[in-house]
């Protein structure tokens, strides 16, 4: 049987995007100095969650994409949003998705560099390990 956190929700996340979504966008877990050089970028970072102590993982994520417009940021965290909603059932990268919630829904946050633009949202993951 499988430990509790077997299954990093982040590198999960970042490899499926990337299928998903294809090379011309940035997906990592942080930033880089060079992010206006990358746009668009799509940051997945864990922020917290529970788990039953044996395999099932409640995970809360948080997925901020860094644009060049308001409209294309609000458009990708859309779409992303979509292709999470759809996993549900699903098996990705060695994990079990059994439902996902958007638990606060993609909204234009505020960033410091004002060369960019960031909308983000958070969801929350059941997943468990395959085996």
């Amino acid at each position: 049987m499988a430990a509790v956190g077997s299954v990093d929700v982040e590198v999960l996340l970042i490899g499926w995007l990337q299928e998903q979504l294809g090379d011309g966008i940035v997906i990592r877990d942080e930033l880089d100095n060079n992010l206006l050089d990358e746009l668009p970028t799509v940051q997945v970072e864990r922020v917290g969650g529970t788990d039953d102590g044996l395999r099932l993982d409640h995970t809360l994520v948080d997925i901020d994409v860094y644009a060049a417009t308001r409209g294309d940021a609000a458009d990708l965290a859309a779409a992303i949003r979509g292709l999470l909603l759809g996993l549900p059932g699903s098996t990705v990268g060695g994990a079990v998705i059994g439902r996902v919630r958007t638990e606060a829904a993609p909204i234009s946050r505020p960033y410091e560099n004002l060369g960019l633009r960031r909308v983000g949202g958070t969801y929350s993951l059941y997943l468990h390990p395959v085996s």
